[in-house]
């Protein structure tokens, strides 16, 4: 089976030897579109099958290892699942430094601690590797469009190096401040989308209460100050009760776990986040952990086989 990602325009650029490592549901598309706009890649994947997949899907090279497939590559970028994940694939014999040479740029997209960003980068700047934290939003639509947002944190001059080949699969790539940054963003993020999705949760499940024609009010709220892209997107999947993942419970729980410990250091007060973050916990603890984000939805309404 393929994945299919959607065509889009890419501007013209040098082609450059790159590695992609991680090809997960972002992953997979993300480096899929800088082969589709001409780029040198070379991906890696802890799931080998899954690495000869794309290999052959896109005509290009995989390899057994990070090391082994950063050895040629200008530019390396990471899409894995977090902290130790990244660490793994940018560490030790095997990980993605060791194969990489001076002057060399590695770009994390992994939604991670800003802590790691800051540790991974002295290390890499120890052996005269750039680095840049540059966690994405969009989901696995917007990887599959190449319409990903990407918050960085780094240096500019580095910026400007990663950003024609960030825009192979992004729509806006923006330069936050230093390293850590684009994590600190993204965590901005996270606490404002679980917030838009509790308050749609909450609205859907009191209009359908009340006996409202639930698409009827999509379509007009939609266009007033209430509208967002959560309406827009999971509204429609909250009234059909279709919960497939585009963005499971579990990942949001593991970058609300960064948000809490982030907000403990910076003394920030978090309290409807704290909130919604049980929520989530009440429908993992309901072996519902893989689910989409919207599941919320579902402790707030009725079934419709209820009754």
């Amino acid at each position: 089976m393929s994945y299919a990602i959607e065509a889009k325009h890419y501007d013209s650029v040098t082609p450059q030897k790159v590695a992609f490592i991680g090809l997960g549901v972002m992953g997979y598309p993300m480096a899929g579109h800088l082969a589709q706009a001409g780029h040198q890649v070379t991906v890696y994947n802890r799931n080998q099958a899954r690495a000869q997949q794309w290999s052959t899907q896109f005509q290009q090279e995989w390899a057994c290892t990070p090391a082994q497939a950063a050895a040629q590559a200008q530019v390396v970028m990471a899409c894995v699942g977090n902290d130790d994940d990244l660490r793994a694939v940018f560490l030790g014999p095997d990980g993605a430094l060791a194969g990489m040479k001076a002057g060399s740029l590695f770009i994390d997209h992994t939604t991670a601690s800003a802590q790691v960003a800051r540790e991974l980068s002295a290390i890499a700047a120890d052996q005269h590797v750039s680095f840049i934290d540059a966690p994405i939003s969009g989901g696995q639509a917007g990887a599959q469009k190449g319409m990903l947002s990407i918050m960085c944190g780094g240096q500019e001059k580095d910026m400007e190096r990663a950003r024609p080949l960030m825009m192979s699969y992004a729509q806006a790539c923006t330069l936050m401040g230093p390293t850590g940054s684009g994590q600190l963003c993204k965590m901005v993020n996270q606490i404002a989308v679980v917030g838009l999705l509790q308050g749609l949760a909450e609205a859907m499940a009191f209009g359908e209460q009340a006996g409202l024609d639930m698409e009827r009010a999509l379509s007009v709220l939609s266009k007033g100050a209430a509208g967002s892209w959560q309406m827009d997107t999971k509204g429609p999947t909250m009234l059909a009760r279709d919960f497939q993942p585009g963005f499971t419970v579990n990942w949001m729980l593991k970058d609300l776990d960064l948000v809490a410990q982030e907000a403990l250091r910076n003394g920030a007060q978090l309290p409807a986040t704290r909130l919604i973050q049980e929520q989530f916990a009440k429908i993992a603890a309901q072996g519902h952990q893989n689910l989409d984000i919207s599941a919320l939805f579902t402790l707030l309404a009725h079934s419709r086989d209820a009754g």
